[in-house]
């Protein structure tokens, strides 16, 4: 009683340790992710802010060079454009290729003024390409048409950056559009702007598609944040990665780590122990268990056969035998019951063997349908004393082998009392041997009520048996041996479900070909 009451008492207090420790350290591991995470949004928004202002910088220059253009650009000086922008282009529009402006008053959208740097075949595809692909992305409506726009992307395989505006003289629309040079922002301009004289970040800018534009390559991390650019180049992304984030990210990391493990491992060996103690204390209690069961259901199947032999053996001692067919009938009873209770002592022998890791076989060269026939002639008296028919299928083409004639006949014995012991409902018993894909397969097939499919795994452990078979007697260990044996013969056991149900229990070994005899 004592021990039934503390046994609660221990399990609560090991819970509560295990609760306490949890707590401890989930606790510690929020706060330390806490203040981690608020280091890491500072050096985020560090970056963010420095990734914007950098940006923003290109923007600038660009929007710079078209307020300087459009100072230039006036509608009513169309003849002296070009003299009056190539005068200061190399100073106030460095990046500035070509201007065209456009009469949108005219119905073909005639182009009356083209100006270009570098007069070449380019300025022609250039003209032909604003007026059939890139007019139609224009963005020309809106409240205020005069507005600086700016137009992004690839057309015919080439990167585009143009800047545009509308004007208005003399009752007519004109379209100014301004070709920026890409390929001379990148290689001459990006260096200029993003070349930092500190070693603090690297940066970088990326297409839609994710490949370089400019600069190196960086790592995808918790520091490295990207931003479109807003205005201009807006179809490309800034990227910028701190190199003092990722030093303190690293050190961070690795104090963080430190200290998690630390309390992670603490409360881990809490817990183990806890777990190893009540899962020792339940494998101990559930192993004392099912040994208690196992003597009990012994004691009983040894105690059955040793009653029968005992009253039939005093009935022949007694000389009260009415005939000799009698007689004869109950010398069979006791060499039956008497090979019974051998095999069940048999049976616990050799699982005492096995546990200890002995290896009790010893293999010869044999028929296993004679093993097999044999199994059956011991099971036959007391199968036809429980009402079951036992029928047998055995290849008489079966190939020998080498085999331990006796495990392999417990083994077959073990099957069949199984179906004896809990499958009487069926009637019926058959037991095959056949050779199957170079093994040689032994199966006890009962049409009793079948196995729940969980119990089908557990059911060749030992002490294990079915939650529905607890009303009939049993060690528990008959069907472990089985599986024991099968395995030291090179093949297996299991049980398969027979429909409508039943059970089939197979037990396969290896054919191994017979030792040569010598002499």
């Amino acid at each position: 009683m004592a021990d039934s009451e503390k046994e609660p008492r221990t399990f609560l207090l090991l819970s509560a340790v295990i609760v306490a420790v949890l707590v401890i350290t989930g606790g510690s591991l929020r706060t330390s992710f806490q203040l981690q995470r608020l280091r890491e949004q500072s050096v985020v928004e560090a970056a963010l802010s420095l990734a914007n202002e950098k940006a923003d910088r290109l923007d600038q220059f660009i929007i710079e060079q078209d307020n300087a253009l459009s100072a230039e650009v006036r509608v009513e000086r169309l003849h002296t454009l070009r003299e009056d922008w190539l005068r200061v282009a190399t100073q106030s529009t460095p990046t500035v290729r070509a201007v065209l402006v456009l009469d949108l008053s005219s119905p073909l959208r005639e182009v009356v003024a083209h100006i270009s740097r570098s007069p070449g075949p380019d300025d022609d595809a250039f003209r032909r390409l604003i007026l059939y692909e890139l007019y139609p992305d224009l963005k020309l409506g809106g409240k205020d048409p005069s507005e600086l726009r700016h137009l992004h992307g690839t057309y015919s395989e080439e990167n585009y950056l143009l800047s545009y505006w509308q004007r208005e003289y003399a009752g007519r629309k004109y379209l100014v559009v301004a070709w920026h040079d890409v390929n001379r922002i990148v290689h001459q301009y990006f260096p200029s702007i993003y070349t930092e004289r500190d070693v603090h970040s690297r940066v970088n800018v990326v297409d839609v598609e994710g490949r370089i534009v400019f600069g190196p390559p960086l790592s995808s991390g918790e520091y490295t944040v990207g931003r479109f650019f807003e205005t201009t180049l807006y179809r490309w992304r800034l990227n910028l990665s701190l190199k003092a984030a990722e030093d303190l990210a690293a050190s961070s990391d690795q104090g963080r780590l430190f200290g998690i493990v630390l309390m992670v491992l603490s409360g881990l060996v809490v817990v183990a122990g806890t777990i190893v103690i009540l899962a020792a204390v339940a494998r101990e209690r559930k192993l004392s268990n099912l040994k208690n069961e196992f003597v009990a259901n012994v004691s009983h199947d040894l105690k059955t056969p040793l009653a029968l032999v005992h009253m039939f053996g005093e009935l022949l001692q007694s000389g009260r035998v009415e005939s000799e067919d009698k007689r004869k009938q109950y010398i069979d009873i006791i060499v039956t019951e008497s090979e019974r209770l051998g095999s069940l002592i048999e049976n616990v022998l050799d699982f005492a063997r096995v546990e200890r890791g002995d290896e009790p076989y010893r293999f010869v060269n044999a028929h296993a349908g004679e093993v097999v026939q044999r199994a059956v002639d011991v099971c036959r008296i007391r199968a036809e004393q429980a009402a079951v028919t036992l029928e047998t299928d055995i290849e008489v083409d079966l190939p020998p082998s080498q085999l331990d004639e006796r495990a392999l006949e417990i083994a077959i014995i073990n099957l069949i009392d199984n179906g004896l012991k809990y499958a009487t409902s069926g009637r019926r018993l058959m037991v095959r041997a056949r050779y199957v894909d170079d093994m040689i397969e032994l199966s006890v097939t009962d049409y009793g009520p079948g196995i729940p499919a969980e119990d089908r795994k557990r059911v060749f452990e030992r002490f294990v048996r079915g939650d529905g078979v607890k009303q009939v007697r049993g060690s528990g260990i008959g069907l472990a041996l089985v599986r024991h044996i099968a395995r030291a013969h090179g093949g297996d056991a299991w049980v398969d479900p027979v429909e409508p149900h039943g059970s089939r229990f197979v037990l396969c070994i290896a054919q191994v070909e017979p030792a040569p005899v010598v002499g």
